[in-house]
């Protein structure tokens, strides 16, 4: 059972007792101690070990070696032990800056979870901050269980009600306040601490969408990230009894009446009832394919289609090909959003990413997607892929804008109906709803799909001792103690990471 919440804007002369407030809300929930179910744990596992894989391929890419670098700058604060980096055996540093790190390195390859309603969001980006805390305090298994429920369910629950996207607010000012909230249930913290930290997670972690529009950069993947340092830090300064902008949600200037739809808006969130389990992780959903979540299921359709229409490969066989798609997936990653650079084939990694023609058009030709290779600049820029690129535009459909907006999980949709009319005038329509990952898909993910993603991944760099002793200490994350949780990490093989060629700073 869920309680629904009304959210508006109170003028400054309105009464709005603090009990009354979104933050305090969401407080309440992070303190409630009911137990988290088992199908929960066991999702909290999977998404632990999903985490683990897109940070292992990711250990030397530009972004991760910067962020890794910043982290090995600043040494362990005094409040604990420190928090362990990916890839590192021995070194440690301070929780802020792993969950730096760590942030990054989860998010670089956009490979992890999702979850799409009102807003998008990629609610594993709750793990490396709440796990950072738990690392650096000491705290056992159980405890960080409970903390990673409580962001899950935060984030989610703000994402089912509140649209970010449409003020082009970036999609991680729902992951402070969640960070912040998950991190309080971890500590056992009051409800007044987390009420203050929600706020200052709220209100330090509001930026605009041009992280992914146009030429996308690395800050891409910094965005959540920068989301969950700020998280650590706000809980650090509530414990010390500082205070936040208040209402932050509700306030004449604050978030919703400046930010969002205006002083006369008014949101419903839904959040659970006292002593109702935190089961939102179960709604989220995984990526098979390193590419935006949209593309998901497009990549299936195109990997069909290769296998049943070999011929559609060459691009002189091809007229056009409409993508008939929601409004989402069409202004965000198809020729709705008037990028040109998501036709460029010298485009950055992070914008083809965000390219759904560019994305279709590879997985046609080769029958599938690869976390790097489909990217390479020399894969882009192929003659036969970009005239095919070229012929593919997206359309806006009403009924998949519908499905896509839809709160019925079985009639949800992320995909669409393809329309290719071939040279000889004939035509090929075929359609997909759902990722064949997704729960209602083909091929849902299960326990054995996440360790078979996290060996591809990490085989390349990991130690098949180190595969084998990652994998079998988190599938009992709830028994670990806190020693153990301090070696919840990944080590990588000798000579993969070297340090000495990380890109020098201020720090």
């Amino acid at each position: 059972m869920t309680v629904t919440h009304h959210v508006r804007v109170y003028k400054s002369e309105e009464p709005l007792p603090r009990e009354q407030q979104l933050a305090w809300k969401i407080a309440e929930v992070a303190t409630d101690p009911v137990e988290v179910e088992p199908a929960v744990v066991d999702m909290i596992i999977n998404r632990i070990i999903d985490n683990a894989s897109v940070a292992a391929a990711s250990l030397n890419r530009g972004p991760i070696v910067a962020a890794r670098a910043q982290a090995l700058a600043h040494p362990v604060s005094t409040g604990g032990d420190g928090s362990s980096i990916f890839g590192l055996r021995d070194e440690r540093t301070s929780p802020e800056w792993a969950a730096w790190a760590n942030g990054v390195a989860v998010r670089e390859l956009d490979y992890h979870d999702t979850f799409l309603a009102a807003e998008y969001s990629h609610p594993g980006d709750n793990i490396p901050p709440i796990l950072a805390v738990a690392q650096h305090v000491g705290a056992d298994g159980r405890a960080l269980v409970r903390g990673i429920a409580t962001g899950y369910e935060i984030q989610m629950d703000l994402v089912r009600a509140i649209c970010l996207h449409k003020h082009k607010i970036d999609h991680v000012a729902h992951l402070g306040p969640s960070a912040a909230a998950g991190i309080g249930t971890l500590l056992g913290l009051d409800a007044e601490t987390i009420y203050q930290a929600v706020g200052q997670g709220l209100h330090t972690t509001t930026a605009t969408r041009q992280s992914r529009k146009g030429e996308i950069s690395t800050w891409k993947a910094h965005a959540p990230a920068f989301a969950g340092k700020m998280a650590v830090e706000a809980v650090d300064r509530a414990m010390r009894g500082q205070t936040s902008p208040s209402p932050i949600y509700e306030g004449e200037d604050g978030v919703i009446a400046w930010m969002l739809d205006g002083p006369d808006a008014a949101y419903d969130v839904p959040l659970p009832a006292p002593g109702e389990p935190k089961r939102a992780i179960l709604d989220s959903y995984t990526k098979e394919h390193s590419a935006e979540y949209q593309a998901q299921a497009w990549i299936d359709l195109a990997r069909k289609l290769h296998g049943a229409h070999p011929e559609l490969a060459d691009p002189a066989n091809v007229e056009n090909i409409v993508l008939h798609t929601s409004h989402h997936t069409h202004y965000v990653i198809g020729s709705g959003a008037n990028d040109p650079q998501k036709f460029d084939p010298q485009a950055s990694r992070e914008t083809l990413d965000h390219s759904i023609p560019y994305i279709f058009a590879v997985a046609l030709q080769d029958g599938g997607w690869h976390h790097v290779d489909s990217y390479a600049p020399s894969r882009a820029a192929r003659p036969d892929t970009v005239a095919l690129w070229h012929k593919i535009t997206t359309a806006e459909d009403a009924e998949w804008t519908r499905r896509y907006h839809s709160d019925d999980a079985d009639e949800k949709a992320f995909g669409g109906r393809v329309e290719i009319r071939l040279a000889d005038g004939s035509t090929i329509v075929d359609e997909i709803a759902v990722a064949d990952a997704h729960p209602l898909g083909a091929r849902p993910f299960a326990r054995a799909d996440y360790i078979r993603k996290f060996r591809i991944l990490a085989e390349p760099v990991l130690e098949e001792a180190e595969i084998s002793r990652f994998l079998s200490l988190v599938q009992r994350l709830p028994e670990l103690t806190a020693a153990e949780v301090r070696e919840l990490n990944i080590v990588a093989a000798p000579g993969t990471i070297d340090l000495a060629v990380a890109p020098k700073g201020l720090f």
